[in-house]
């Protein structure tokens, strides 16, 4: 395998059989900060590519072991939404897979940026980007899927970090260190054993595999704009499961971002499936409270006191769907 970093050189790029006859890499940089993987833009003499190389952890956390198979996962998401016109125009087109050395090209969607910048203090989604969020959940989980792989060992990992890890009194992780005050707060929910069986029971729905595809981790950092347009990216921890995940998580991040209290209502109008009030309540929560005590921080622009007011607001909703 060859193993790629952000100090790859031209020539090592050069060096992988996915190159067009007579096409030369003449230029590498990073694409992008990704919690995942590797992403690097590759500038040819004919055009340029993103490559995405999964490894055996979690780019952000060396430290964390991940499943290497995932960019397979993804590929063959991309390759479904090939087969949907609304879900291909949200998509990047998959140029190559090497298999061998776990690498996926795509197209470069260019001048993209993600959005990040929506926990930032009065930044408001437009009613554009939630039509648009709303079209791509809609078609997805809608789509007829005949096969999609388990993808177990990413959802096991999901699943220590959103369910297990941060209700652990002793995880490792000093909450203090993203912001003061923040472990002392966390004990209250991590000692609450009645929460943490409900939790312990929706994690178990969460590894059931169900019938509808789903992204899996559906939040803003894999949302891209350019212009007025998204795209859709990072699929990596798709399955067919829940689609009260998808959209839990999508109103979690309007919460922790402090958008209107209108928008999830405002988005299901527009959303053309059946889904369950009490599940989207319940995975809404979770990712609320994970996002708070877990290791997954965000940079939420959010006093202590905010925070708490979430937490405790999520567990009543846990305790009370």
């Amino acid at each position: 395998m060859i193993d790629l970093s952000e100090k790859s050189t031209v020539e090592t790029i050069a060096n992988l059989k996915i190159w067009n006859s007579g096409e030369k890499p003449n230029k590498v940089e990073i694409a992008g900060e990704s919690n995942m993987n590797l992403v690097l833009r590759i500038t040819t003499n004919h055009r340029s590519v993103i490559l995405k190389q999964s490894k055996s952890y979690v780019r952000k956390f060396p430290q964390i072991p991940a499943p290497i198979e995932r960019i397979k996962v993804e590929k063959e998401f991309y390759s479904l939404m090939e087969s949907d016109p609304v879900l291909a125009s949200f998509s990047p087109e998959v140029y190559h897979f090497d298999p061998e050395n776990y690498i996926l090209m795509t197209e470069d969607l260019g001048k993209a940026v993600d959005f990040m910048e929506i926990y930032s203090k009065g930044f408001l989604i437009s009613e554009s980007i939630i039509a648009q969020l709303a079209a791509y959940l809609s078609a997805l989980h809608s789509l007829q899927v005949s096969s999609f792989p388990e993808n177990l060992e990413m959802k096991k990992l999901n699943h220590i970090h959103i369910f297990n890890f941060p209700f652990e009194e002793e995880n490792g992780f000093d909450l203090d260190t993203a912001q003061l005050g923040l472990q002392a707060l966390s004990l209250k929910y991590k000692q609450d054993n009645k929460l943490k069986k409900v939790i312990q029971k929706l994690g178990e729905q969460y590894l059931v595999t169900g019938k509808i595809l789903i992204h899996g981790d559906f939040h803003p950092t894999s949302w891209l704009q350019i212009g007025e347009e998204i795209r859709i990216i990072d699929p990596e921890f798709g399955f067919m499961g829940d689609p009260e995940f998808d959209l839990g998580v999508l109103f979690a991040h309007f919460r922790l971002s402090k958008q209107a209290d209108s928008l999830p209502s405002d988005f299901l109008k527009k959303y053309k499936n059946s889904y369950s009030k009490a599940k989207v309540n319940q995975y809404e929560a979770i990712e609320i409270m994970r996002r708070l005590i877990g290791i997954a921080q965000l940079p939420l622009q959010l006093s202590l006191s905010e925070k708490e007011e979430l937490l405790t607001a999520a567990s009543h909703q846990l305790l009370d769907s």
